[in-house]
């Protein structure tokens, strides 16, 4: 049995916590024990991992306030668990768990990037000075890094980023969880009181500026000017009508009777399946989740040339460059007029394009590959103790 301590910023429902989760659910648990230590505290994503029969803790750290103590109690109860590797998750979680896991015996170390954007202009200045932390110690504190997208990988190179073993697995999905769904379809229009066929034009982000959500309304209100029957759906954190800013934004664009906000959904699946085409209209990504969900599910998608989303999407739907809302509306669009046996047919290709190249047990099998051949390299651990779960 290889026991493995993940180490990861917080617990709120974002890409990496959700992949995280989705790791965790899908490891092969005859071989692998895994146990997860949250920096700051314990999101919702963490009662899902609960819910998995995987033990969490919190350490309490506060946000944006460095605490070298929080180092050592980290390594102590990584020493305490009986980890064999510790796979660190972003930044912050890759500098501490790394230095932790040296503290708690040279226990091997996986860092996991899940960010291909360092401008100044959209991160924080701690974490801009962590990822230059990294860079200077990538040579020597982590054996293997692992990045979500290529995307990531080529930036980090740059950034000064080296490693005995860097290497990409992408983001993955379960077919099961995410298909096509006829009843979803006839679900959400009831759910906005429109028509069965109205046409419907989606994304699913949180409101954050990396998202662009004014690209996605400048977009819709062009499209709303040639094609008035479109309705738009946003939904994610903090999309709702209690966000003035955003609700300010669909005014002045005089689209209010077209979009609809719909906040935090855990009906991802149903959403991305209810929607004629879905898109992504960030300024920056690594390996945007909702763009494999949506094509997961038979969904046709339009996204903005960021990140690894061509990649992703290949000739399954359209890309468009970002901060271009003509352009986003003009790919809508096209779509639109291919009519829907086209948008079908590009959806279901997507959908096997995702089993081909980003399928969930895939990518289970290659995060278990580094495990094992990490743990082989390694002395036995102590014993397994777990941790008690703790909020500070």
């Amino acid at each position: 049995m290889i026991k493995v301590t993940h180490v990861i910023t917080d617990l709120s429902l974002g890409g990496a916590e959700v992949m995280l989760y989705r790791l965790l659910c899908t490891m092969d648990r005859g071989k692998f024990e895994n146990q997860v230590i949250s920096l700051t505290d314990l999101g919702e994503v963490a009662d899902k991992i609960r819910r998995a029969r995987v033990p969490v803790a919190a350490l309490g750290m506060k946000r944006g306030v460095p605490n070298p103590l929080a180092v050592t109690r980290l390594g102590r109860w990584i020493r305490q668990s009986g980890a064999q590797i510790v796979q660190t998750w972003m930044y912050h979680a890759n500098l501490i768990g790394a230095l932790a896991a040296r503290l708690a015996g040279d226990i091997p170390v996986v860092w996991g990037i899940h960010q291909a954007d360092l401008d100044p202009q959209v991160n924080k200045p701690l974490t801009l000075w962590t990822a230059k932390c990294c860079a200077h110690m990538s040579r020597w504190l982590p054996r293997s890094i692992v990045f979500v997208s290529q995307a990531a990988l080529l930036l980090h190179v740059r950034f000064g980023y080296a490693a005995k073993s860097m290497e990409v697995i992408p983001n993955g999905f379960d077919l099961q969880e995410f298909k096509p769904d006829t009843a979803a379809r006839l679900s959400l229009r009831k759910e906005l009181h429109v028509r069965d066929n109205t046409l419907l034009i989606g994304m699913a982000a949180r409101f954050h500026p990396q998202k662009d959500h004014y690209n996605f309304i400048q977009a819709a209100a062009h499209l709303h000017a040639v094609m008035p029957e479109v309705h738009f759906v946003l939904c994610g954190r903090g999309v709702s009508s209690d966000n003035p800013e955003l609700m300010q934004r669909i005014a002045l664009a005089r689209i209010q009777q077209r979009c609809h906000l719909l906040g935090e959904r855990s009906d991802i699946g149903s959403f991305f399946a209810a929607l004629d085409i879905a898109t992504s209209s960030s300024m920056s990504e690594a390996f945007p989740l909702c763009v494999g969900e949506a094509m997961a599910c038979g969904t046709s998608c339009v996204v903005t040339d960021v990140g690894d989303s061509a990649r992703i999407v290949g000739s399954t739907g359209k890309v468009v460059p970002p901060k271009d809302p003509c352009a986003l509306a003009s790919a809508w669009r096209e779509l639109i007029e291919a009519g829907p046996e086209m948008r079908g047919h590009l959806g279901m290709t997507a959908r096997s394009r995702v089993q081909q190249h980003f399928s969930l047990n895939t990518v289970v099998q290659r995060y278990q590959a580094i495990y094992q051949k990490l743990a082989g390299e390694t002395p036995p651990s102590v014993r397994w103790s777990g941790l008690v779960q703790r909020a500070g």
